[in-house]
């Protein structure tokens, strides 16, 4: 496919735009002595209907997700109230990944494309207001933006993906989709996007100058 046919880039937001939330994780499992991926682990069981994804879907409120995680980690073995790992969600800028998305904006649409919650300030989930107020101002460079908790399906849904494809009036085949999470990248495959798995930031934005055919500072 050459890069005439690409007509949008599209971004997820945390691990990609923002550092991910599983470093706070392990962080935070090495210091309340917690097993590695702990709380990934509890999120992977029962993906689709997990306090975790229905928090993000918007089915639940906060208080009711602390509780079902709590329920959902004592039966793994270790008793976590989700109110302890919400403050862990919010990260911070790649000020790299923020320049390469005003780049791109130069040439192509954007957008944002997040499974958050219902909390916080924004699409990227942050609680505090100086996070806040510097995300806020990144949204603003999105042609759409959407999130599972105002739309109330999810990544890896596909209905989710077309939702992106009707608010920036292309086709799967015309975008490039940026995620950290393989899950969240078969379905958009599948439906004929480019994909590319942000792990390191560097080789990810390497990835996306050769599709598009653009060079990144």
């Amino acid at each position: 496919m050459s890069s005439a046919a690409i007509k949008a880039v599209l971004w997820d937001f945390g691990g990609v735009i923002l550092t991910s939330p599983f470093e706070a994780f392990r962080r935070y499992e090495a210091e309340n002595g917690l097993p590695a991926d702990f709380i990934r682990g509890v999120n992977s069981r029962n993906p689709h209907g997990n306090a975790w994804a229905r928090f993000e879907r918007g089915e639940i409120d906060a208080e009711a997700f602390g509780n079902l995680f709590l329920a959902e980690s004592t039966a793994l073995g270790h008793a976590l109230h989700g109110r302890e790992i919400l403050p862990l969600i919010s990260g911070t800028l790649r000020p790299r990944m923020v320049a390469a998305l005003r780049q791109v904006k130069s040439r192509y649409k954007i957008a944002c494309l997040t499974n958050n919650m219902p909390l916080g300030h924004g699409p990227g989930m942050a609680l505090q207001a100086d996070r806040a107020a510097a995300i806020a101002e990144v949204m603003t460079l999105f042609d759409a933006v959407v999130e599972s908790s105002k739309i109330g399906i999810r990544k890896p849904e596909p209905g989710f993906y077309l939702k992106a494809c009707d608010m920036l009036g292309i086709t799967p085949e015309q975008a490039v989709f940026l995620d950290d999470l393989g899950i969240n990248l078969k379905p958009a495959a599948a439906m004929g996007m480019r994909t590319i798995k942000v792990g390191d930031p560097d080789l990810a934005l390497q990835e996306l100058a050769q599709i598009i055919g653009m060079e990144f500072a």
